[in-house]
């Protein structure tokens, strides 16, 4: 059968993943309506093609190396399979009475990310635990509160050997990230945006690394991984209007090259200074659109490399309906066109964000992408906590 887009992608590295941006429980329904939109002609094809990535009957066979969720996605899970959660919340109730909607609320989390986990559970035993990695995040509400983080961290961690603890880029999580490094507790760094974020995560895991070590704990089921929200910090942050202050107009491919310049920039460096952590990729966006065709530039030009894409089913979608011909080769180490790195380097917001000591930890929690990002997920946070509020309000009046 016809390979798709991602499969491809894979061939061009051995150690390049495809990991699902979303949790396990929706995939089903998702592929389904998926091929309820596909032309006739291609739904065998297309059939296969989804099974190859995920097959919930056999997991151990997944193409899916690993899951990232968050809590906008974990609020798809709500949306998409209302019944299952609100059966999912009305039994919490039943087995903890007088609970208030916060502590329901962060139940039910940990519900769906133990469920998630466990689909995982055969691809973590069958690979050795080098894959088979469901991401839980802490509250993004309390990313300043190193006591809180740790709590939930603690929390999800007991729930499943394959689950690994989403921590945010905040002055205060990297402390996070080595205290649970520390411990063997697998950690992937989000909310993440320039280079001197994710240098510091690097160093943080090796001190972490070098404690866990120093105090005989068992790393074999441990992972890192440092996630570059990539288009979040061209779209979200304050590129474009920075950039227009100075009369400096960026194109669609600029910002993609300022937010690849960025990763690959910390690529090389972890591979040269040969941190214990792997490079991720989520955030990513059909684009830019060249002499009439569909790009993808966040998997085109970072093929070849040995780093995780995770995909949301929006994004998955996008790659089949415009990249179906597309072919990969390695690409991750060419380097960003000198005449566009130089424009970009006019721009402070940029060269911050391009230079390892562009920021100190201190500005990591006001930068304007992590900002709207932590907004952004606390409300779909809030959006849970509703949700199993009403659950609440009808079961108890």
């Amino acid at each position: 059968m016809k390979k798709s887009p991602l499969e491809r992608l894979m061939e061009t590295h051995p150690g390049l993943e495809i990991w699902w941006d979303s949790s396990p429980l929706i995939y089903s329904s998702w592929a389904e309506g998926m091929l309820k939109k596909s032309p006739s002609h291609r739904l065998e094809e297309l059939r296969e093609q989804l099974k190859r990535l995920f097959d919930p009957e056999h997991p151990e066979r997944t193409l899916f190396r690993g899951v990232t969720t968050n809590p906008p996605l974990s609020l798809g899970v709500i949306k998409t399979r209302e019944s299952l959660v609100t059966e999912m919340v009305d039994r919490l109730i039943e087995q903890h009475p007088c609970v208030d909607k916060e502590t329901l609320f962060w139940l039910t989390y940990k519900e769906i990310v133990k469920r998630g986990a466990e689909m995982y559970l055969e691809v973590f035993k069958q690979s050795q635990y080098r894959y088979g990695y469901l991401s839980g995040q802490v509250d993004p509400r309390v990313l300043t509160d190193r006591d809180k983080m740790i709590s939930q961290a603690l929390e999800l961690s007991r729930l499943s050997p394959n689950v690994m603890i989403k921590v945010p880029g905040s002055k205060e999580g990297y402390d996070v990230i080595k205290f649970l490094t520390s411990k063997g507790i697998s950690t992937n760094n989000t909310l993440t945006f320039v280079l001197p974020q994710l240098m510091a995560c690097a160093k943080a895991v090796q001190e972490g690394v070098e404690i866990a070590k120093k105090d005989g704990v068992d790393l074999t089921r441990w992972r890192s991984v440092i996630t570059h929200m990539t288009a979040r910090y061209g779209d979200l942050g304050g590129l474009r209007k920075e950039g227009q202050s100075q009369g400096i107009e960026l194109s669609e491919a600029e910002v993609r090259w300022a937010e690849l310049a960025i990763f690959k920039k910390a690529y090389r460096l972890v591979k040269e200074r040969n941190y214990p952590s792997k490079m991720l990729i989520c955030s990513m966006r059909i684009s830019p659109v060249m002499d009439g065709k569909s790009h993808c530039w966040h998997l085109e030009k970072l093929a070849g490399g040995d780093i995780v894409f995770t995909c949301p089913p929006s994004f998955i979608e996008g790659t089949f309906e415009f990249l179906d011909g597309t072919e990969f080769r390695p690409q991750i180490e060419e380097e960003v066109p000198q005449a566009v790195l130089d424009k970009l380097m006019r721009i402070p917001y940029f060269e911050k964000a391009y230079e390892e000591d562009g920021m100190k930890p201190e500005e990591f929690n006001t930068h304007p992408a992590l900002v709207a990002t932590a907004v952004e997920f606390s409300i779909a946070t809030e959006g849970m906590v509703d949700f199993v509020a009403k659950r609440l309000a009808t079961k108890c009046g």
